[in-house]
């Protein structure tokens, strides 16, 4: 059995996450517009991946020069008006493209793991 030391499984768990965020941030955009904080909360609660605004913000900002995601201005109830992030036609395409790829990639790791007896 191979020693690894405390942690590097959480890392590489990490890694994986950071990996992939920009594309779990479309899928959330996919069937409705959202505000940041409504979209750190679901990825926190529905799927257990924890990220802080900070690290929320630069990549919307990205997104939305990147012409994936829209924004406008809504009014709150509780407070100042919110932004609210909504998925494009580009953003719908790049979404579409990453999740036919990861398909095809995660089936060709779980095929790997299983042929080397380690899944």
């Amino acid at each position: 059995m191979l020693y690894m030391e405390p942690g590097v499984t959480q890392q590489g768990l990490g890694q994986l996450r950071r990996g992939v965020l920009e594309y779990c941030v479309l899928a959330l955009l996919k069937s409705e517009p959202l505000y940041s904080v409504e979209v750190v909360h679901r990825l926190a609660n529905g799927y257990g991946m924890k990220i802080s605004e900070g690290t929320l913000y630069p990549l919307l900002t990205r997104l939305r020069k990147e012409g994936r995601v829209e924004t406008h201005w809504q009014e709150s109830a509780s407070g100042p008006p919110r932004r609210y992030y909504a998925l494009t036609d580009a953003g719908r395409r790049a979404l579409a493209v990453f999740i036919a790829d990861w398909k095809v990639f995660t089936e060709s790791v779980n095929t790997l793991f299983e042929s080397e007896g380690t899944a």
